[in-house]
């Protein structure tokens, strides 16, 4: 019995590998795509525009495309909400408006302004422009930017995951009212929320503090975990991989171990004890750079680089098929990248647990820093 249930996960595995690989060799750009043949992305410049592009955030969900018998090329997918504050205020439009054309640059009519999405950005121009004009460097110069609070595709995927995660230990709450042992899925959870607590919060935290930030530490945990095991699927998510996302995670912890700090942690930082006077104050400022800069600059980066490392790699193994098919042929190209990006995508499951066991340990190093009794440790 053991053994087919390992048969069916590697299956499941191998079969996520593969989904994944034929879905991003179908898809093709909308804005980097060559509009001859279709929107296809054959050449290494296009593959490459297409990599940049995909990791980037998105106004408008898309699913696959295909092109028709007419050579048409079909986009599958949803619009998504704009949301934008301008300079006379709110307005609200479908992404669906921003619909592809030759030169990509499709102008909105609102309210009797005008937009054009330049870069996967919404920029609103001047009210007599007719159409988007550029200077030498292809910056838009009848155009300016606008305060953009849309529901975009990794706003999606937040909502999405936080009510799935929501729903998940909700359901394991609830059993643990009428059973001691839990059943079904939730007993996937209870051994990682027990990991969380034992091996993470404890050794960093202490015995005497830890029960007040386990709960901060499990849902970044799982949140984490979850997103960066979304962005494997067809589904394309690279919320992680977005600096907005792991900065605001960065800043959660920084507010917890900030506030939660002792009296003892501050002293020690702004006037640290058993130094030379005249040592101290440019200690302090190492200190306080460290505590305030440093450490939630090393969660946000390390979270948003390996992430979006990940995505860049196995795309690029992906589009083996297509760079390397005139030297290897069509099979000969396709095989390689399959395998590769199989394997790849292997250390990818692996590294999206690694990231957020690094992001939740290191969290919990720094607050238990913060909360230590500096006092009875001195």
């Amino acid at each position: 019995m053991k053994i087919a249930q390992k048969s069916i996960k590697f299956i499941l595995i191998v079969a996520l590998a593969l989904f994944t690989s034929v879905n991003y060799a179908v898809i093709s750009d909308q804005n980097h795509g060559n509009q001859n043949d279709g929107g296809r992305v054959n050449t290494k410049e296009e593959v490459e525009a297409y990599i940049l592009h995909h990791i980037k955030d998105s106004h408008d969900f898309s699913l696959f495309s295909y092109t028709s018998d007419e050579g048409e090329r079909k986009h599958i997918g949803f619009p998504l909400p704009v949301i934008i504050w301008t300079s006379e205020g709110l307005v609200t439009f479908m992404s669906s408006e921003f619909h592809h054309n030759d030169d990509g640059h499709v102008i909105v009519e609102k309210n009797g302004l005008k937009f054009a999405k330049i870069h996967s950005k919404i920029y609103e121009l001047n009210k007599e422009a007719s159409e988007v004009t550029f200077d030498e460097t292809h910056h838009a110069t009848n155009a300016h930017k606008v305060l953009d609070f849309s529901i975009t595709k990794s706003v999606v995927g937040v909502l999405f995951i936080g009510f799935l995660l929501l729903f998940w230990f909700s359901r394991l709450a609830k059993q643990y009212k009428t059973q001691k042992i839990p059943t079904g899925f939730a007993r996937v959870l209870e051994p990682l929320v027990l990991y969380v607590r034992d091996e993470i919060a404890k050794p960093n935290i202490g015995e005497k503090h830890y029960r007040r930030f386990t709960g901060y530490l499990l849902t970044v945990f799982f949140f984490i975990w979850t997103l960066n095991l979304s962005g494997l699927t067809p589904l394309g998510f690279n919320v992680t991989g977005q600096l907005a996302v792991t900065g605001c995670l960065a800043i959660f912890t920084l507010v917890i171990y900030s506030v939660s700090g002792t009296k003892g942690y501050w002293m020690h930082m702004i006037w640290m004890p058993g130094v030379p006077v005249l040592i101290r104050p440019v200690l302090a400022i190492i200190e306080l750079a460290g505590a305030l800069l440093i450490k939630p600059f090393s969660l946000l980066v390390r979270l948003f680089a390996n992430i979006s490392a990940g995505h860049i790699v196995v795309m690029s193994l992906i589009a083996i098929m297509f760079t390397l098919k005139e030297s290897l042929g069509v099979v000969g190209a396709t095989g390689l990248s399959l395998v590769l990006s199989f394997f790849i995508t292997l250390i990818e499951v692996l590294v999206a647990f690694l990231q957020a066991y690094i992001f939740t340990m290191l969290s919990a190093l720094f607050i238990g820093m913060a909360v230590e009794d500096h006092a009875e440790h001195h």
